[in-house]
């Protein structure tokens, strides 16, 4: 199955472009909203995921299903231009696949990003905040069942998930383009609908700063890949009991959109320091 995806993408490459065979060292995924930052990738080589084999489309707003690959500065980079969720309908092993082809194409580096909704009452609509650690509230994990690693169930460390060097790669780039960026502990839940307000207690008790429905499944399965993971979410909203205003999907589509531009800044200068 992957071996198959892997030959396809060579093949697409070689067919449609002059690059020959692909390598690149870092995959980008880009959630909700966020996809216009895809083009900030040079000499860009789009795949739709209707091309690849075992790749789902996205049936959300916000999600475009394409495949960058290019360069990014320096650097040569796979770019998902939003992702499938759980929450769509389909199994942890189909929306956490596109990791495991990023990682078999050759990335050592995996940064995820995503909307979220912020719990702790310091984070406003707009803010950047650095994933520093995630609680999984998904009631199920990516790896349940994985023997693709010698035919094993393999037991992975979750002590260092997120990357700490890349984290203060992250924070200096911040700081070096005047981009104010916070910190906190992501929790993921399943959706699709809004947490209540006694959920978002309960959250803020278990020590989360910021809530979403996806990121943790890709960063579980990055990791058991030997992947450094980086985090970075954009609140698009004040949870729920937090603000008196509704949640919405649209709402996350519009912030996520203003975010779009300070991100990509930031994005840029993380890769030139990577």
């Amino acid at each position: 199955m992957l071996e198959e995806t892997l030959r396809t993408l060579q093949e697409i490459v070689r067919a449609k472009s002059l690059r020959g065979s692909f390598r690149p060292g870092i995959g980008v995924i880009l959630g909700s909203g966020l996809g216009r930052i895809a083009d900030e990738v040079q000499e860009p080589f789009t795949i739709p995921y209707a091309e690849i084999p075992y790749f789902i489309q996205p049936t959300i707003e916000g999600h475009a299903g394409e495949m960058v690959l290019g360069r990014w500065g320096r650097k040569e980079v796979c770019v998902m231009k939003g992702r499938i969720h759980y929450y769509e309908g389909y199994t942890m092993k189909e929306i956490t696949y596109p990791v495991r082809v990023m990682a078999g194409l050759g990335i050592a580096t995996l940064i995820i990003t995503g909307a979220a909704g912020g719990i702790n009452r310091n984070f406003k609509p707009g803010d950047l905040v650095l994933i520093t650690d995630h609680i999984n509230f998904m009631g199920t994990n990516p790896l349940i069942g994985d023997r693709s690693q010698g035919g094993i169930t393999k037991f992975t460390d979750m002590g260092s998930l997120y990357d700490k060097n890349l984290a203060d790669i992250a924070l200096n780039s911040a700081r070096s383009l005047k981009i104010e960026v916070k910190r906190g502990i992501y929790i993921g839940v399943a959706g699709p609908s809004y947490e209540t307000p006694a959920e978002i207690e309960m959250a803020r008790g278990m020590g989360a700063d910021l809530v979403g429905m996806s990121v943790v499944p890709e960063a579980i399965v990055g990791k058991s890949l030997g992947l450094r993971i980086l985090g970075i979410a954009c609140i698009t909203n004040r949870a729920t009991g937090i603000s008196k205003k509704p949640v919405s999907h649209g709402l996350t589509l519009k912030v996520a959109e203003e975010a779009r531009e300070k991100l990509a800044r930031l994005l840029k200068e993380i890769l030139k320091r990577i």
